[in-house]
């Protein structure tokens, strides 16, 4: 994949030069985010306007470039800290300013801090000089209006033309939306599409002085907007003799808070956006999986998860969007968002703006709204979604299954949208053990696992509410879990393993993945079955040592750095982690140990996805340069890692805790775990011995 620096294009204000797809990288960059406002820079705090740096509201770059410099010099950068999720401060030096000795005597400091609806930067000197410093801060500043879709290609767009708003400010606007620029004190230069930013300071010896600017955006037609819910997700603390869980979860719960939004028609209903900066929306699997996992803390995200989501469930067939009746939609956008060509495809890809492109999201829904009953979601705010309930598992057992075969299978039926559906959405995540793609449609093993779980979960809901067909839908069940373990199973040298998926002549995918660690816990295996699964996922060949890898190391078609070809999925493992520790199998707290190293090494904020090698004792994991972050499911994996070794189960106000054996973290205290309303403090001693306390209100 080319850097966005080889892009050199040329185009007018608002139009795109014609390039081909090149996704800029992202692992060099520094982000700060409160959706659905983000900013990206360099490590240096310049936004050079380069691949995705710049300022975005709503899926729009509202500002492409913010270049600052003092008397006319670009600091030298020397340090970068993330105070939270949406405040990042970065510190350079001056040489040449001050007393002009070989040692610099001023110091630079760029805070920026992201809000829902922008950006403020603030630029302060600090000096050590004899004497007074009398200078000049300076911005340059342009702004392009590019769409994200347009970014993600790594298509330029020219910059739009800037108007006067007052004497301190500066706007830019077209028929999608207006970025105005604020600056106090500032002496204001416009260039035909740059502008520029100039203060005089005089900065006293030992003292500081600063300037700042504003940056508020909005669309024209908005679709995602700031979570309605000011409150910020309830605190966790871990204090732990493994001193890496508390800046982990730290740094997790922060991100996950940073990451909720709402949109339009579901006003109230905030949900965790999947990620920065490609996907800052609501995204059914991802939102799912994001508020699944974070139920340990709070049943309110997950609630409001399932509401915003049950406004779009579908209602007619459509092959454009995918659309079904009863179906869980996968992503929602303002404007759609174009896919380009895509690279092994060969085919031009572009979503509506709403999308129902997802095998999986609807027996999410079903198994989030049964776990977040389970963690105590009020009785009448689960009452409320029985409707959606039904029509989701009337889907299942219907529209899911596209050609009668008794699995669930999908097909892109418009040539537009999404040719996988799983959760491994890339073109080529589903292989033959030769390395060929397999051909729709498509029955993924996990898809029926979840399918599985959602049947009994669902009837278990029937039933508690008096409603009819619990029977049928646990019959059902039955009927796939034998279909399964007739079809599914395969082996190789080593042993047997489950397929990833049947193609569409009903041929196994023989290829081992990561899939199969989603089967653990959902019931689907037998106990003999887990086992091997589990021994399978341990083995080298799949566990790094920081994760589990997406596909067998030995496997034609692997790479470290494969999307979903040989990288590692922290929401992945963690999964697999989940299932592991519910079947009390031993796996768990090795794997759930090196997860948890891969997750501090990225000093808390794990991207999306990282390289797959394997581990060496005397490096970190290796980035994949083109990872998202911070993302739901990946933040908030550390918070499911923590349940999942804690063996943490909820009740009618009480929770059970069984630590993994051999339990590898030393003495943890636990504070910030809720079952309903009712908190809960967890001690576990060095050897893993759990003893858990109610706290009163």
């Amino acid at each position: 994949m080319p850097d966005a620096d080889q892009i050199d294009a040329v185009a007018g204000p608002g139009e795109v030069a014609p390039q081909p797809f090149r996704q800029p990288w992202l692992h060099d960059l520094v982000p700060a985010l409160r959706a659905p406002t983000q900013a990206w820079s360099a490590t240096s705090g310049q936004i050079t306007g380069d691949g995705i740096t710049g300022y975005i509201h709503a899926d729009i770059r509202v500002l492409r470039t913010a270049i600052v410099d003092v008397a006319g010099v670009q600091p030298v950068p020397i340090a970068h800290r993330i105070d939270a999720a949406d405040d990042v401060v970065f510190t350079s030096l001056l040489s040449g300013l001050g007393d002009g000795g070989i040692d610099p005597t001023v110091r630079v400091t760029r805070r920026r801090q992201v809000a829902v609806d922008g950006v403020r930067e603030t630029v302060e000197l600090h000096s050590w000089a004899a004497r007074d410093v009398v200078t000049t801060i300076s911005v340059e500043c342009a702004a392009d209006l590019a769409p994200l879709d347009v970014l993600k290609m790594g298509h330029a767009v020219g910059d739009v033309l800037p108007r006067r708003a007052g004497d301190d400010a500066v706007e830019w606007s077209d028929p999608v939306a207006v970025s105005l620029l604020r600056a106090p004190g500032a002496h204001i230069e416009i260039d035909g599409v740059r502008v520029r930013l100039t203060w005089h300071v005089t900065v006293p010896p030992a003292g500081r002085a600063g300037v700042s600017w504003l940056v508020s955006a909005s669309r024209r037609t908005p679709r995602q907007s700031e979570a309605s819910d000011s409150h910020a997700l309830p605190a966790l603390s871990v204090s732990a003799e493994d001193r890496r869980w508390e800046p982990v979860l730290r740094r997790s719960v922060s991100d996950v808070d940073a990451l909720r939004m709402s949109i339009d028609g579901a006003a109230g209903e905030d949900f965790a956006a999947a990620g920065a900066p490609w996907f800052l929306t609501l995204f059914g699997r991802d939102s799912l999986w994001t508020a699944r996992m974070m139920l340990p803390l709070t049943t309110r995200l997950a609630g409001s998860t399932l509401r915003a989501l049950a406004v779009r469930q579908g209602h007619r067939h459509d092959e454009k969007t995918g659309e079904a009746p009863g179906k869980i939609l996968h992503e929602v956008r303002a404007e759609g968002f174009d896919l380009g060509e895509v690279v092994g495809d060969m085919s031009h890809r572009a979503l509506p703006p709403v999308y129902y492109g997802s095998i999986d999201a609807t027996a999410l829904w079903v198994l989030t709204l049964h776990d977040a009953w389970r963690w105590g979601l009020p009785t009448a705010e689960v009452a409320a979604l029985l409707p959606e309930l039904e029509l989701a598992l009337g889907w299942l057992v219907d529209s899911g299954d596209v050609d009668g075969d008794g699995f669930l299978e999908y097909i892109d039926s418009s040539g537009t949208g999404l040719a996988n559906q799983g959760w491994k959405d890339s073109f080529d995540s589903v292989r033959h053990a030769d390395g060929s793609l397999a051909g729709p449609p498509i029955a993924l093993c996990e898809v029926q696992a979840y399918a599985y779980a959602a049947a009994l979960a669902g009837a278990d809901l029937l039933n508690a509410f008096g409603l009819p067909a619990a029977a049928a839908y646990r019959d059902w069940a039955a009927g796939l879990q034998a279909a399964f373990r007739a079809s599914f199973w395969v082996s190789d040298d080593i042993g047997p393993f489950p397929a990833i998926a049947l193609d569409g002549d009903k041929r196994p995918v023989a290829s081992l993945t990561s899939n199969i660690g989603h089967l653990l816990g959902t019931g689907l295996l037998n106990e003999t079955e887990s086992v091997t699964v589990a021994r399978r996922l341990a083995a080298p060949d799949m566990f790094s040592g920081y994760g589990i890898r997406t596909l067998s190391a030995a496997a034609a078609g692997y790479s470290p750095t494969g999307y979903h070809v040989g990288s590692v999925w922290p929401h992945d493992t963690a999964i697999a982690v989940a299932g592991m520790a519910a079947a009390g199998l031993s796996q768990a707290g090795v794997i759930a140990d090196g997860l948890l190293a891969a997750i501090h090494a990225f000093d808390g904020r794990v991207p999306e996805l990282f390289a797959g090698d394997h581990r060496d004792p005397l490096g970190g994991p290796m980035p994949y340069p083109a990872s998202c972050r911070p993302q739901a499911w990946a933040a908030a994996s550390a918070v499911s890692l923590l349940a999942s070794v804690l063996g943490l189960r909820p009740g009618p106000g009480t929770l059970e805790c069984r630590p993994v054996q051999p339990w590898p973290f030393g003495a943890m205290s636990v504070r910030g775990l809720r079952v309903g309303t009712q908190q809960f403090d967890i001690e576990v001693d060095a050897s893993g011995v759990a003893h858990v306390s109610a706290v009163d209100a």
